[in-house]
């Protein structure tokens, strides 16, 4: 039997009944139009989404439900994580420090067990009087195990917490693996039977929808995060989002002979550590993509709803809508699959920030930015004060006017290696100083990075220069946080 695990207080039953008033100091003004009562926040995640969106460019993928959602709010071109892989991305970005402040490099590791006092972006507004909620996947969750528990969950950021649980779940025997019985780090897919309301991000929604109800009969603030679990692998979409996309529709990417031998050693293990998922037959990987691109359209439906409810309820006036994934993901580009790799594929994410009342909506900003800067930049929004350890910046400044540039390049990192995008170049160094390689991707010239520059004569300038820029990045991001503890693992 499907069903949510709750973690409800007292508190929480009072303020269900309207009987809790919650202080808070009201916002400071702002450049857009501010409502009567403060803004709330709504912020969704989706699990390993890519940009194969309709509103990126994507020419199949349908997304209509976020692609609207882009026409009220401004899209970032180039938005960029901080670490390729589910836990330390999440980390990264719920407390706006980066993945050498937080001491989180893997997954399955609690928030508290690194930083034990750091107050994290749902929590400040917690402290601010607003009432926030986890539904789903918004710290680590192992997928599809943890799915219907807490996963790694950090419970001084809520106030209340739903775990959905669907078919999706109770069904894994169904599921195709390219290695039977392993679904969450593998390429793994289900063309599903039954309604999307029987599914774990259905159900997730339809939490999210009576969320949003409430919040309109009390009149609360609330800080509501919603975390679908898909296109997380296991892919499962219903059959009709299958359909959509025919696998003689779909094309393969591929790669030179001889074009791992152009990289340094640690990227090319990266690339090749997934034995059974390297060299990939063209027709499972046709069916994969498929499958991916399905569960992009099923996970859409799921934010439509949502969409549709904040509209409905009249709460649109005044809440922030903040639209994301944890980080970028590989369709069979470079050869590989998934994530983990410190390419455009794995780094880049969409992101969309919608304000009521923003002249801007509909524009697209160009310039690099990070995920660091969600904290900074709701809690502007908000009028509310972040920690002084808060790496990121607001990007309001880019909300107001999306031609502005507030940083110069995006930094992510990955084992040994660190990367920086700006608006023109990927450079990377792995190990320190890049002794054991280096990587310099023109992306004026080659916007999927297959031809690696760095060493070439000829971009000799503009090679030191990022690598001037990447060693400032590194050691601004390694330094420890004003005021967090940080615990080493034992």
């Amino acid at each position: 039997m499907r069903q949510w695990n709750v973690r409800i207080s007292w508190v929480l039953a009072l303020w269900l009944a309207g009987v809790v008033a919650w202080p808070g100091r009201l916002a400071r003004a702002s450049q857009f139009d501010r409502p009567a009562k403060r803004y709330n926040v709504l912020f969704l995640i989706c699990d390993d989404l890519n940009c194969d969106l309709g509103c990126y460019g994507h020419p199949q993928v349908q997304s209509p439900n976020i692609d609207r959602l882009a026409a009220r709010g401004v899209r970032f071109a180039q938005a960029h994580c901080q670490y390729p892989l589910c836990g330390p991305s999440r980390a990264s970005f719920m407390t706006g420090l980066y993945p050498d402040q937080t001491l989180i490099h893997g997954n399955a590791i609690y928030l508290r067990t690194r930083v034990p006092n750091v107050v994290t972006m749902s929590q400040i507004f917690r402290k601010n009087g607003y009432f926030a909620t986890r539904i789903g996947k918004i710290f680590h969750y192992g997928v599809p195990r943890h799915i219907g528990t807490g996963g790694h969950d950090d419970p001084d950021s809520w106030d209340y917490t739903i775990n959905p649980r669907g078919r999706d779940k109770d069904e894994e025997d169904k599921i195709f693996s390219l290695r039977p019985g392993s679904f969450g780090g593998t390429l793994s897919w289900l063309a599903a039977d039954g309604t999307d309301e029987e599914q774990t991000d259905g159900i997730g929604a339809t939490a999210a929808v009576k969320m949003l109800e409430r919040f309109a009969e009390n009149g609360r603030p609330f800080f509501l995060a919603v975390g679908f679990y898909r296109p997380h692998t296991p892919y499962v979409a219903p059959k009709a989002d299958f359909a959509r996309y025919p696998v003689d529709s779909i094309t393969v990417p591929t790669i030179p002979d001889g074009y791992y031998d152009s990289l340094p050693a640690p990227a090319r293990k990266w690339l090749l550590r997934k034995k059974v998922q390297v060299g990939l037959d063209p027709a499972l990987a046709k069916q994969a993509i498929q499958a991916y691109h399905a569960s992009i359209t099923f996970v859409d439906r799921q934010v439509g709803r949502v969409l549709d409810a904040l509209e409905k309820t009249g709460l649109a006036d005044n809440t922030i809508v903040l639209f994301t994934s944890d980080h970028g993901y590989h369709m069979g580009e470079h050869g590989y699959y998934q994530k983990t790799t410190l390419f455009e594929n794995a780094t880049h994410v969409p992101l969309i920030i919608a304000v009521p009342g923003m002249k801007t909506a509909g524009q697209v900003a160009m310039g690099p930015v990070e995920m660091v800067d969600f904290y900074p930049t709701l809690a502007e929004l908000a009028g509310l004060q972040v920690p002084e350890y808060v790496g990121g910046v607001s990007l309001v400044p880019v909300l107001r006017d999306p031609k502005t540039v507030v940083r110069t390049s995006a930094l992510t990192q990955l084992g040994n290696g660190y990367s920086i995008r700006t608006s023109r170049y990927r450079y990377t160094e792995w190990g320190e100083q890049g002794r054991l390689g280096k990587e310099l991707y023109d992306h004026a010239s080659d916007p999927a990075e297959m031809h690696n520059l760095a060493g070439n004569t000829k971009v000799a300038k503009i090679e030191s220069e990022l690598a001037k820029e990447l060693h400032f990045r590194i050691e601004r991001a390694r330094r420890a946080p004003t005021g967090v503890r940080q615990l080493k693992a034992r």
